[in-house]
């Protein structure tokens, strides 16, 4: 396993990354990526900046294995406190404040998910789809299922402050040498 993530600029494009944000060994930031403030990027995952931007707002959690890029003109952005469940993909899309992407679920260019959405494992959300705030979408594809209740809202609403914990522990986690 690979000690260090893989940060590299393309073309005139280099990554900007916030010092307090997390970055594990074996993802890849490529090109015109932005991290702010304790966002964090977990083990394999890709951020690929080259056709258009890619911006994780403040305490971003992009879980293991996720992908973010971008087709021209179709930036991947994704508003502070979003999780991206592991596996997930945001492709050209825009994820705004405090939304859950599920694990394995796919958002696809010029979709729009509205704040506090929760866009359930597995659910493909097809291009310019515009969710509106504070919805469950599930299915492929997927379709609004009800409004979210409190309890649904508190259950996903501890994710980024939970990563944001694990992202100090993993920062201080210590390689072992090879057997």
């Amino acid at each position: 396993m690979t000690t260090a993530p893989y940060v590299a600029s393309l073309d005139d494009a280099s990554p900007q990354i916030h010092p307090e944000a997390y970055v594990a060994p074996g993802a890849v930031i490529v090109g015109r990526v932005r991290l702010d403030r304790a966002a964090s990027v977990w083990y394999g995952s890709v951020l690929r900046g080259d056709d258009e931007a890619v911006e994780v707002g403040e305490e971003c959690n992009v879980q293991d294995l996720c992908c973010l890029h971008a087709d021209p003109g179709q930036p991947a952005v994704l508003e502070p406190r979003v999780s991206l469940g592991h596996k997930a993909m945001v492709h050209g899309a825009y994820v705004e404040t405090g939304a859950l992407i599920g694990i394995g679920a796919i958002v696809l260019g010029g979709a729009r998910i509205g704040a506090g959405s929760l866009v359930a494992a597995g659910a493909l959300v097809g291009p310019g789809k515009q969710i509106p705030a504070g919805v469950l979408v599930a299915g492929v594809p997927g379709k609004i299922v009800r409004e979210l209740a409190d309890d649904d809202r508190d259950s996903f609403a501890r994710t980024p402050a939970n990563y944001m914990a694990k992202a100090a522990r993993h920062r201080a986690a210590v390689p072992l040498p090879p057997a």
